[in-house]
């Protein structure tokens, strides 16, 4: 059963929905999806941005006039007609190389991991029993959002979810490897937040002069690997470098 919406946001972009909760196998549709749209690449698409559940398609259309109106209303049969459920299955090409998976450093030292005791206590686990089971995820970037740079990961353990901190910390490090009830994610700046601080590592995830300012896009794959105090400083020493 195809339950796909297409609803208004804003004048000039529309959202396309196909589901209404964290779920990895709607969250591989969206992704799938954004793909064709973006091979199709028709004339007014000006840019698609995943999340969870939904795909934002921006439109370079002025609604402002008849023939804008008109070509919006196509643009809206050629978006329906790409949520048919025949069509949601990856075409030959589309799928990213499962090989590419981005690695990230964690230091898991107490001073980089404040919540790793809480979080190992309310698992039942030891500290190691939860850093290794964190470093055993195959991770999908579900989402960027929240700050610029921010991935929301798709595949953590059960085991490992928390809810957030009752109340959030005004100044979390960037870097911060965090989990958030069933969610990890990556702090790119220091800024405040509420999610589990359970590592963090040395890698900058976010400079507005790189020519892609983010390193983690949607759909990418990460694994965590554990790195101790000495190689943290070491690697960023040389990412400051």
């Amino acid at each position: 059963m195809n339950e796909a919406t297409i609803e208004p946001l804003g004048e000039d972009a529309l959202l396309l929905r196909l589901g209404r909760e964290i779920d990895p196998a709607v969250n591989a549709r969206v992704h799938a999806l954004a793909r064709r749209i973006e091979a199709a690449r028709p004339p007014w698409l000006r840019e698609v941005v995943p999340a969870y559940a939904s795909l934002a398609v921006f439109l370079d259309i002025d609604p402002c006039t008849d023939a804008g109106v008109r070509a919006f209303a196509s643009a809206i049969e050629w978006l329906r007609r790409q949520l048919d459920p025949a069509l949601s299955a990856e075409l030959p090409g589309q799928a990213r190389d499962p090989a590419t998976i981005i690695e990230i450093p964690v230091c898991y030292g107490p001073a980089c991991a404040p919540d790793l005791d809480d979080l190992a206590a309310h698992a039942g686990l030891s500290r190691q029993e939860v850093v290794a089971l964190h470093c055993a995820g195959d991770y999908q970037v579900a989402m960027v959002g929240f700050a610029p740079g921010f991935p929301y990961l798709i595949g953590l353990d059960p085991r490992l979810a928390m809810p957030r901190l009752a109340s959030p910390r005004t100044h979390v490090p960037a870097g911060s490897v965090a989990i958030g009830g069933a969610q990890a994610g990556i702090y790119p700046r220091a800024s405040p937040g509420g999610w589990r601080l359970v590592g963090r590592t040395p890698l900058a995830l976010f400079d507005v002069s790189w020519p892609s300012p983010c390193l983690l896009a949607a759909g990418q794959r990460v694994r965590f690997r554990a790195i101790d105090e000495a190689a943290f400083e070491a690697l960023r020493a040389e990412a400051a470098a």
